[in-house]
């Protein structure tokens, strides 16, 4: 270690002597009475920062700066000799000793002391022996991290036990302040004893800042009742028979008892989700977008979903996936051209690829991906911005009860822009509500089928979320003349996402 260093780091012991050396003697050792840590102490107090700027130093070396200048405050005032006595290198070994044990107010969190899930008791001696601990497994299980951010979950009798302690010391020690006016004293109303004055009861003080020195002693007005304290009203208050004070104090120690081992620690790492964005095409009849099972029975060979993520997680080596696409096509309608756009959601990603192992990822798929790459939330808003004005084209091969004419095919040609009221399908009322959507069907061209008068190929151009295969056959063929459409394929889904570079 530099000489710099030594001379910050002395620096930094002398600020804290000076600030443990500002703290109120009485209430030192009330809290260290009723069983608390060191670093409870310090943080009853407001000492967060002085903490925090010592993760090396050792619970025991907390001690011994904490002891020294007690002992030392202690002959100080010895000729005020305390109630509860002084002290002593018998108490202070009393303590030391009992600080193996786990804390009654923070059980042991803050003396790092913990169990596993074994139920083996573990006990580092700093913080930096803590941080260890967890970056060690970090190392082990994530590969690539740049940032971090750390959430602690705290029992609830954690919270419980700091009531209790402050709540214990507020019945052994009180500052009060007193504020009077000379002007004052001369008005007619002036009350006898109390001058008037308005009192407040307050928590415990949390930092002690200015030119005040709170010792932790009574301050006792000039003239007041021996039976009245500080209330929570406007005035003096009668104070609680003794019988109740000891009640009150056996309640607190009773909470603070009521737990009798370190808490078990659980240490879980989790990474925010990954999402690897693409556009995928789908060349069989027989794949569905997603896994789909009715009564237990697997519907069609596979799945888009499965055959991508189950390509991704295993390189990601990540927890699971979700696949999230910009629409869906049915099990029996092919997705060709552009492909569709997806996002895949890595969640808890241990390892984060290459832009070159990601292109390695695509050409091993065993379905066609394009464009693949690592996007951030922002694939979201991609795909949000484009859904509700995208486009698709589509390929439909159909058969008509009559033969085709030329005047027909000149008349679907010539729509544009042509709105529809579609009800929602049959086949989708169990998922769909029952209502009527009104679509665009923006173009339309037919092409005969060689060598069949009543048979064609509708190439066609839709809002998104129009309905197909019931726009061209009416929905199971309620309608004369009627029409069959035979095969189905998506050629393109216009939306800016996800496109080649």
């Amino acid at each position: 270690m530099s000489s710099a260093a030594i001379a910050d780091e002395e620096e930094k012991l002398r600020l804290l002597r000076e600030a443990v050396n500002a703290l109120p003697f009485n209430a030192v050792k009330d809290l260290w009475s009723i069983g608390a840590c060191v670093r409870c102490i310090f943080r009853l107090f407001g000492l967060h920062e002085l903490m925090c700027a010592h993760p090396s130093l050792s619970i025991s070396k907390w001690c011994d700066i904490l002891e020294d200048v007690m002992r030392k405050k202690d002959i100080d005032t010895a000729d005020h000799p305390q109630k509860d006595g002084e002290f002593s290198n018998e108490q202070s070994h009393q303590e030391r000793s009992r600080e193996t044990k786990f804390c009654k107010i923070c059980i042991g969190i803050l003396q790092f002391l913990y169990n596993d899930d074994t139920g083996t008791l573990f006990k580092k001696y700093s913080a930096d022996d803590f941080a260890l601990v967890i970056a060690e497994l970090v190392k082990q299980q994530y590969q690539q991290i740049d940032s971090f951010s750390l959430e602690v979950s705290l029992p609830s009798a954690v919270t419980e036990n700091d009531q209790a302690g402050v709540k214990s010391s507020q019945s052994s020690f009180r500052v009060r302040l007193t504020y009077s006016h000379s002007d004052a004293l001369t008005r007619d109303d002036v009350q006898e004893g109390n001058g008037g004055n308005k009192r407040r009861k307050t928590g415990m003080l949390s930092c002690f800042t200015g030119d005040l020195k709170i010792t932790g002693e009574s301050v006792t007005p000039h003239v007041e009742s021996s039976d009245s304290h500080i209330g929570d009203g406007d005035g003096p208050t009668k104070v609680r028979p003794k019988e109740s004070q000891d009640l009150s104090c056996s309640y607190l120690m009773a909470q603070l008892d009521k737990v009798s081992k370190p808490c078990c620690l659980n240490i879980n790492c989790c990474r925010s989700s990954i999402y690897i964005g693409g556009r995928y095409l789908k060349y069989s009849r027989n794949v569905s977008q997603t896994r789909w099972v009715i009564d237990d029975e697997r519907m069609g060979e596979a799945s888009v979903e499965e055959i991508v993520g189950g390509a991704i997680l295993p390189i990601f080596q990540g927890d699971n996936y979700k696949f999230h696409a910009a629409g869906r096509e049915d099990i029996d309608v092919r997705m060709l051209g552009t492909g569709r756009p997806f996002l895949l959601e890595i969640q808890n990603a241990r390892l984060v690829p290459s832009e070159a192992l990601i292109n390695e990822i695509e050409g091993n798929i065993n379905s066609p991906v394009k464009n693949l790459r690592a996007v951030g939330s922002q694939g979201w808003d991609l795909m949000r911005e484009g859904e509700s004005e995208k486009q698709k084209q589509y390929a439909a091969l159909v058969w008509i009860s009559r033969p085709v004419r030329d005047d027909d095919m000149q008349m679907i040609s010539s729509l544009k822009e042509l709105k529809v009221a579609q009800k929602t399908p049959i086949r989708v009322l169990h998922r769909r509500s029952p209502l009527e959507r009104e679509k665009i069907i923006h173009w339309m061209k037919v092409k005969r089928i060689s060598g069949s008068s009543q048979y064609l190929l509708l190439h066609l151009c839709t809002q998104a979320g129009t309905y197909i295969k019931e726009f061209v056959h009416g929905d199971f063929g309620r309608t004369q003349p009627r029409t069959e459409i035979l095969q189905l394929d998506v050629t393109d889904v216009k939306m800016d996402c996800f496109q080649a570079d």
